[in-house]
């Protein structure tokens, strides 16, 4: 599989995610820098967590704006897949790839925890190492990962089985104190119609190994190098 992985100043989880892809795929990712106007010929696309250019005007915005991201979104509408991590998901947001909005956490504070996810789809070429309804454990670090989305948008996500992933207690239950920053119907990750983009707040890439704690992020990079692999 070959992949890249995008670079935006401010990025501090791109090193995270390219040690995560080169351990499941055995290829190490492109880094691509956010000012570059072209993207090399790859399986996947990674735009990781971070804050890019310091999410001082709005969380995404800005980086939704650089010169690589025309790039990222005519590939990602071509069929390229495209993995957004905790400032990703803001950015391909941002950027139209997918619906909603990441709004300041519900108690104004940085988050920074695991969490425990329901996988609410498993057949997507990033969660098909995963069992639908299992419960995993991830860690987010966020301050402005409040999914919102208008009512229909919404219905709509839960009606095309697009929601990835919901914040649940150990039972499964996607109840409010499982809900670490208010996000609509506990929603924690998404995918776009055609299900090659997925955007999602908690960090897949900081429980990759054992020796981090864990390893029930490894395995969406295992599904996608998998899928994906030449």
């Amino acid at each position: 599989m070959k992949s890249a992985v995008i670079v935006f100043p401010g990025s501090n989880c791109d090193r995270d995610v390219q040690v995560a892809l080169a351990a499941s795929s055995d290829t190490p990712p492109i880094m691509v820098w956010h000012g570059d106007t072209e993207l090399p010929s790859v399986d996947l696309i990674v735009v990781p967590g971070g804050f890019s250019y310091g999410d001082y005007l709005r969380a995404g915005s800005m980086a939704a704006n650089s010169p690589v991201m025309r790039e990222v979104v005519a590939k990602a509408n071509a069929g390229t897949p495209v993995l957004g991590i905790c400032n990703g998901f803001q950015i391909l947001c941002e950027s139209g790839l997918l619906p909603g909005a990441l709004l300041r956490n519900a108690g104004l504070r940085f988050v920074c925890r695991d969490v425990l996810l329901r996988v609410e789809n498993a057949s997507t070429i990033f969660t098909q190492e995963y069992e639908a309804n299992a419960v995993v454990r991830i860690p987010v670090a966020h301050h402005d990962g409040n999914y919102f989305a208008d009512d229909a948008t919404v219905a709509a996500l839960e009606d095309h089985n697009r929601v990835a992933f919901r914040y649940c207690d150990a039972a499964g239950n996607p109840t409010s104190d499982a809900n670490p920053n208010g996000s609509a119907a506990n929603i924690a990750g998404i995918v776009n119609e055609a299900g090659n983009v997925l955007g999602m707040m908690p960090h897949p890439e900081r429980l990759a190994d054992a020796a981090l704690g864990g390893i029930d992020g490894k395995r969406m990079f295992d599904a996608l190098a998998q899928n994906l692999a030449a």
